[in-house]
This record gives C-alpha cells, sequence and structure tokens, in this order.
C-alpha cells in the first residue's frame, strides 16, 4: 500500500441532490391477511411472483434508478480498481489427500471460480482436473462439492448456476479425468457420501412452479449406482408425513457405516435424530431416534464404537462413545468452559476445535480421549482443516485474521510441529494496520464481544467513516477472518468493526438461546449497542456510521434502522429475510422457523410482526441512506423479501427522508455473488455509496 492512499477530506456537500431521485412507482394490492385477529395489510405481495412480466418491468425500473446513482459516485471507478489489485493475488485451498494424489484449488486472482488440480506427491506435476470458469460464458457456474471414493477412481461433483442453491451432480472418472454419463437433478441439501460402487445424495421432487421461490418439501435419499441413470437411484429414505425435514446422509471413513440425519426446524426443533446402517443391511438402527433441541453429529468409529459430537446437556458441545453392539452412550470427552467449534480425526488422532473468546484454540487428543498437546497458532485468529485419513503422518489447517491473510501450514503429528506450506503475497502492508477486541454492555447488561480493525495511528475524532458488521442467529459465530475486498476500506480511512452478537455459536448454545424466537429482539439490542460504543469511544458520528449485514443479517439491519432511524447514516441490508410473516412459505424458509418462531404460532407472531422490516417501517422519518441488495437466482432468501421492503420503504419514508433509498438486483447471481466479477462490482458499490453518503468528497 502506498503511504499517499489516506482519506483527504470530508464534506457534507453532494453533488447531486436527492431531488433528481424519482424513485419508480409501485402497484399496491389489495391484499389482507388475519393473524390471530390482527389484520395485516401485504399491498406488495404480487412481487413475490419472479416469473411475472410485471415483477421483471419493476426489477428493471428500479435498477436503471440504483445503477445511474451509483455510476454518479465520482470514485467508485477508483475503489472499483484498487479491490481489483488488492484481490489479484493467487489463492489456494488446503490440499487434500487421496491416496498417492493431492488435491486442491486454486484461482490465480480474478477468475471468477477457482479451478481444482492435483498431484502426485507435494512436488509432482500439477494436472488440471476441473475448470469451473468454462461451464458458462459468464463464469456463474460454480462447482459446490467434489467427492472422491475411498477407492480413489471416482468422483461426485455438483454444480451450481447462477448462484442457485439448485445442484447438478456428475460423476468423474480420475483414471482419465473424463465426466460419465451420469447426471442427477434437483439435488439441495446434499452431501455426497460414497459407498462402494455408488454414494447417497438428497434430493426433492421436482418442484411445481418456480423452481426458485416454490416451496421446497419432501426432503428424500437417493443412492446412485455409478454408470446408471437417474430414473434407476434406489430410494433410501423419505418421510412425506413430515414434509418439512431435512433427511441427510453421510458416510465413515472406511465406507462400512452410513448415518442418516433427521431435523424438523420447520417444527421449531433446532437437533436432530440419527441412524446409523452397515453396508450390507437395509434398515436403519438408531442412535438416537427422537428429533428434539439437541444436535448429534458423528465424528468417527473408533475401536468399534462411534465418536459423536452433542450439545445434550451439554451447551458447549462434548464428545461422547456409542457402542452399536449395546446402543448405550458412555462419556469420552467433557464438555469445556469454551464451545466445542469441530472435531475431526486425521493420523490416528483426534483434533478438536475450541473457541475462546471468537478465536481458536486447537487441542490433540489420542484415541482414547487423552489430551496430548496443543497446536501453536501463529496468534489470535481463525484456525480451520486438521482434517484426514487415519494413517495420515501430517495434516494442512489453514489460520486467518482480519489483517492475517489465509495461510496454510503443514503440522506434523509426530514432532508436533507447524510449518508455512503456503504464505500469500497481497498487495498491503498488515503492519499498517491493528485489530483489537472489546468488550461492550448491550441493555440488558449483557457484555458483547467486538473486534474493531483500522489503520494504525487513527485519530478518535468522531469522524472516521465506520463500518458495523453483524449477524446474530443460527448459531452462526462471526470470527476473525481476512478479506481482500475489506483492505480499500480500511486504506481510505476506514473502520471495521465486526460485533458477536447473540444468537451465534460464540459462546455455546446458551448464547445461541438468547438470540432465538421470542428474545430475538437481544440481538437488535447488542447491535444498536456496539454502534453507541462506537460513537461514545469517538471513532464515529451518526454522521459516519454505516450498519451492514447479509441474509439474517440483512434482517438485523432492516429491523435496526427501524427501532433507531439515528444510529446510523448508512444500511447495507443484503438479501435480508425481510417479512417475517410469510418466511416460512418459500423454498426452505420453514427451516427457520426453529430460530425465528413462526406467525402461525400467536404468541410468536406477536414478536415476529413486532421487529419485522417489512411491518415497522414508519412515515414522517429521516432514515439513513440505504441500499438493499439481492439477486434474481436467491432461491434461499427470495428476492421477493427484498423487493416488497424496498417498496414499503420508499412508498413510506422517501417524503420524510434525506436521504436515497435504492435497492440493487444482480442477475445471474445468487444468496451470494456467484463469481469474482460480480463480488467486486459489489463492494465497489456498497464502499461508494458509504463513503459518498458521509459526505466523503475525494479518495486518495
Amino acid at each position: 500500500m502506498k503511504s499517499s492512499i489516506k482519506l483527504i477530506v470530508f464534506a457534507l456537500i453532494p453533488y447531486f441532490s436527492m431531488a433528481q431521485l424519482k424513485y419508480p412507482e409501485t402497484k399496491k394490492g389489495s391484499q389482507t391477511d388475519n393473524y390471530h385477529g390482527t389484520e395485516v395489510k401485504d399491498p406488495y405481495r404480487w412481487l413475490e411472483d419472479d416469473k411475472s412480466a410485471e415483477t421483471a418491468a419493476w426489477v428493471k425500473a428500479q435498477n436503471e434508478v440504483t445503477f445511474d446513482y451509483l455510476s454518479n459516485i465520482p470514485y467508485k471507478k477508483q475503489l472499483q480498481d484498487r479491490l481489483e489489485k488488492v484481490y489479484n493475488y493467487p489463492k489456494y485451498s488446503a490440499p487434500s489427500k487421496k491416496h498417492e494424489w493431492f488435491y486442491f484449488y486454486k484461482n490465480d486472482g480474478l477468475q471468477n471460480q477457482s479451478v481444482l488440480y492435483r498431484q502426485k506427491g507435494l512436488d509432482g506435476v500439477l494436472e488440471l482436473v476441473m475448470d469451473p470458469n468454462k461451464l458458462s460464458p459468464d463464469g456463474t457456474t460454480r462447482l459446490m462439492q467434489f467427492n472422491i471414493s475411498k477407492d480413489g477412481n471416482y468422483a461426485a461433483y455438483a454444480l451450481s448456476k447462477g448462484g442457485s442453491d439448485w445442484m447438478d451432480v456428475f460423476v468423474m472418472d480420475l483414471k482419465t479425468l473424463k465426466t460419465l454419463e451420469d447426471k442427477l437433478e434437483w439435488v439441495k441439501i446434499s452431501g455426497l457420501a460414497w459407498q462402494g460402487s455408488g454414494f447417497y445424495y438428497s434430493r426433492y421432487p421436482k418442484p411445481e412452479g418456480s423452481a426458485l421461490a416454490a416451496k421446497n418439501e419432501n426432503h428424500q435419499v437417493w443412492f446412485h449406482a455409478v454408470g446408471t441413470s437417474q430414473e434407476k437411484d434406489n430410494l433410501v429414505y423419505q418421510d412425506p408425513a413430515n414434509g418439512q425435514r431435512f433427511h441427510t446422509l453421510s458416510t465413515s471413513e472406511d465406507e462400512q457405516f452410513a448415518f442418516l440425519y433427521l431435523s424438523d426446524r420447520g417444527k421449531g426443533l433446532d437437533g436432530n435424530a440419527l441412524f446409523y446402517k452397515t453396508k450390507d443391511q437395509k434398515e436403519f438402527t438408531p442412535v438416537v431416534k427422537e428429533i428434539t433441541n439437541s444436535s448429534y453429529s458423528f465424528i468417527d468409529n473408533v475401536k468399534g464404537k462411534f465418536i459423536i459430537q452433542t450439545n445434550d446437556k451439554a451447551p458447549n458441545e462434548k464428545l461422547l462413545l456409542f457402542d452399536p453392539k449395546t446402543s448405550k452412550f458412555s462419556d469420552f470427552i467433557a464438555e469445556k468452559p469454551e464451545p466445542l467449534q469441530g472435531a475431526g480425526t486425521a493420523g490416528s488422532k483426534l483434533f478438536l476445535n475450541y473457541l475462546k473468546d471468537v478465536t481458536s484454540r486447537i487441542y490433540v487428543y489420542d484415541l482414547n480421549g487423552k489430551l496430548e498437546n496443543e497446536v501453536k497458532l501463529p496468534g489470535l485468529g481463525t484456525a480451520g482443516g486438521f482434517g484426514g485419513d487415519k494413517d495420515d503422518k501430517f495434516v494442512f489447517y489453514s489460520f486467518t485474521s482480519f489483517t492475517f491473510p489465509p495461510t496454510i501450514y503443514r503440522y506434523d503429528i509426530d514432532t508436533k510441529k507447524s510449518t508455512v506450506f503456503r504464505n500469500p503475497e497481497v498487495d498491503f502492508k498488515a503492519d499498517d494496520f491493528e485489530t483489537k477486541q472489546v468488550f461492550y454492555t448491550s441493555k440488558d447488561g449483557t457484555k458483547v464481544p467486538m473486534f474493531i480493525t483500522y489503520k494504525k495511528g487513527l485519530k478518535l475524532n468522531s469522524q472516521n467513516p465506520t463500518l458495523l458488521y453483524g449477524y446474530g442467529g443460527f448459531n452462526v459465530s462471526l470470527n476473525p477472518a481476512f478479506s481482500p475486498l475489506l483492505i480499500p476500506f480500511l486504506e481510505f480511512g476506514g473502520v471495521y468493526a465486526q460485533a458477536n452478537l447473540r444468537g451465534g455459536s460464540e459462546y455455546g448454545e446458551k448464547w445461541h438461546e438468547q438470540g432465538m424466537k421470542l428474545k430475538k429482539q437481544n440481538v437488535y439490542d447488542d447491535f444498536i449497542a456496539a454502534g453507541e460504543y462506537l460513537i461514545a469511544n469517538k471513532y464515529c458520528d451518526s454522521e459516519h456510521l454505516a450498519l451492514r449485514g447479509g441474509s439474517n443479517g440483512g434482517l438485523l439491519v432492516g429491523a435496526v434502522i427501524n427501532q433507531r432511524p439515528d444510529l446510523a447514516k448508512v444500511a447495507i441490508p443484503q438479501v435480508g429475510v425481510m417479512d417475517m410473516l410469510r418466511f416460512h412459505k418459500f423454498t426452505i424458509g420453514w427451516n427457520w422457523i426453529a430460530d425465528y418462531g413462526s406467525a402461525d404460532n400467536a404468541e410468536e407472531f406477536k414478536v415476529l410482526y413486532g421487529y419485522s422490516p417489512l411491518h415497522n417501517i414508519r412515515s414522517g422519518v429521516n432514515y439513513p441512506a440505504t441500499l438493499v441488495t439481492t439477486a434474481d437466482h436467491d432461491d434461499r432468501v427470495v428476492p421477493a423479501h427484498s423487493f416488497k421492503y424496498a417498496a414499503e420503504l420508499q412508498a413510506k419514508a422517501a417524503e420524510s427522508t434525506k436521504n436515497p433509498l435504492l435497492i440493487r438486483i444482480d442477475t445471474n447471481s445468487g444468496h451470494g455473488a456467484s463469481n469474482t466479477k460480480k463480488n467486486i462490482e459489489t463492494m465497489a458499490d456498497i464502499y461508494g455509496f458509504i463513503f459518498w453518503n458521509m459526505g466523503v468528497k475525494t479518495l486518495r
């Protein structure tokens, strides 16, 4: 980074005024629904039809206004150029070993998709396995899975088009690297689990109507034999009487056991049942028969017993042993004060990943459950990997933090030492930045952690453009991680704050539960308190604070600006769940009932209606400058959420709001950007929108 890159002037004098913004008129319908005696209007119900010409015309009109506005930000190209430059470095995945071959992904820098390679031994000749960039003209077809059979002869791989969650599955002969004629359709929420001459996968019946919006029900597990058509696949499990369940299957490393997972989040249950069968059995035997709020995951089979990770009577998770001969559990590794994030085996060792104040701690155990050592990590950050086969002598893992690019390490199991395997070279000076972790107080007195990253020498003068990011849901932890797309924001004088809100897994299941269902308001209080902390400590003032979140985080931003429109100058709700009364009626939205509750329940309806972003927009209020983002192929959180929300925001708040209220609708993209180009373009627009609406006149 050159020393001349800095923010040189702030001025609340925009080049063009809000008077020039004319939003498209959005037709209002007369739809009204009755929820437990409460009449709720839904005038934009027609925007839920993603296949209608009327919706397409509305999208086109909104995009014309939005992209015209964004194109007039004078330094947007400067931002995009810098984003491209800092993103343009080789990126590698950790190698995965299968017999003599090591498989890994590499992106040369700005390739839309990472390319899969392999080599014999770590010093072997590089061999191209698959280049997804050649699968579609715009580079939006993604390689989602590439799972290799135990014998190493075949791989089942899954492709997604245009950002959709739907996958098509194919089979590759790894001797010739040729794709066979096998093709499996309508695959979603699925592993590809090999056993012998075929593999298990999960799919839905072909949807009726819109494949991108229709509710997905009757999840089925099938077995596909290599070299046959999908019509000849064997149905392994289904439960049409309970259509809103997930049924997924995995196999053990030796392929001797198949494990069936059943979950019923549509009924508000956050755990799963677990069954198994041997390679020769037809029927499944229960490990845990009933679905409750406790989760159970198979880790490995050791000495005739299964290692099971669970949060049953252990909110921070623990490991048990299950004996298939007696169908009884026994203690293995007890719950710790820190939450267990993951477990895996390699080289006849057990690697456990714990989280202490949102940073990784890795411990190595023998297969009798005895602690051997802690893996010394490069610093405070996030580590992942440590998987492999029982006969491996070493494993790979990655380590990252906000200013520490993902670096791949090789850990020698015998010597217990780590060495750098691949060290990325990024066009920025890590020593120019610093990160600190603070603990602020939320509304109810709870201490909440937050990471703050900025350029060294930052002046606490309340004038720094500050981006506050949050999620707060679904037991997801926001751990420290490097993003090259964050670097330009920091270089141009920005402050990045990442709040670890309740609803996540940062402190185990109790932390998750405090942000679920009837307690969801805690998440919004935590986010508001994070913003207040940044303002009180003079990182920024309300005129220099932006709020950003995606998916459940988009809901977070939408809810918070309704409750505290004065908190921030800019709001970026991305692919958000904005209609909390109807989210469960689209694709797999019913799966979120376990976290949100449902409007079908009178008590839960009252809470949902009380914070639903769509239903709490107020007239006469000055809202932050708002850029809603979504995409036409988002079949996880369907774009109708954002369509209806933007229409309501413009209708109710345009006259009273001094700031732009825009929606950016990407094409041939999904719940996340479907390729590198779209990702960079989106971030250039977001950063430009943030800086511009904070009055930043020039970037240098």
